[in-house]
């Protein structure tokens, strides 16, 4: 299985990848849903709330998306 997340600001790539990608099974082309860090919005008094670090964390892939636009998983 491959997926390929696109930059929110990439439409026009999103829309292309789609439809190449419409008849195979094995590709799935989604939108990046995050639109913020939840832990920089929410503000905890004294931080014993807050986690150690972000388990979902995959900097390559921000860089990605930050330069390319797109990211492939595989």
């Amino acid at each position: 299985m491959l997926l390929f997340i696109v930059s929110r600001e990439s439409s026009k790539r999103f829309e292309y990848l789609a439809r190449v990608f419409a008849k195979e099974e094995t590709v799935q082309v989604i939108l990046d849903r995050r639109v913020t860090e939840r832990r920089a919005r929410q503000t905890s008094g004294d931080g014993s709330q807050r986690r150690r670090g972000n388990r979902r964390s995959r900097p390559h892939l921000d860089r990605e998306l930050q330069t390319l636009g797109w990211a492939l998983i595989r």
